[in-house]
């Protein structure tokens, strides 16, 4: 089963472009990031820039409206991400636990929607062929 933990550093919203990282903070994160891999339950990881980096389109006024970051709504913003691959909802929240994090730091776990998951009409709809799972 393949999980998506998802870092939620809260105050990340209004982070500064140029945030700058704690040097011991993310070494000690590139020694989880290692433990994963030895593990060899780590597909992929990423950490993002801060959201006054970013942008966003919406679409509902029925065409697409771009939005430059910050976003002044936004409460929770991603920080980044960690793709696994595990045998259970369990050990992918084992594996969060494990995880270096900040006491302003929440992890979310999502399961990745396999195209096993869903019925033979919704397969056949999304027309993806070899790429099912």
């Amino acid at each position: 089963m393949r999980f998506m933990m998802l870092m939620i550093p809260l105050g990340y919203e209004t982070a500064a472009p140029d945030v700058q990282l704690d040097p011991e903070r993310v070494a000690a994160m590139m020694r989880y990031n290692e433990a994963l891999k030895d593990a060899g339950v780590l597909i992929t990881l990423d950490g993002l820039h801060p959201p006054s980096m970013g942008a966003r389109v919406s679409f509902a006024a029925g065409k697409p409206i771009v939005t430059d970051g910050p976003f002044a709504e936004a409460k929770e913003v991603l920080g980044g991400y960690w793709m696994i691959e595990v045998a259970s909802r369990a050990e992918a929240i084992a594996w969060a636990r494990r995880c270096p994090a900040a006491p302003n730091e929440i992890i979310e776990i999502r399961q990745v929607q396999e195209m096993s998951d869903f019925p033979p009409d919704v397969q056949e709809a999304a027309g993806f062929g070899d790429l099912k799972k």
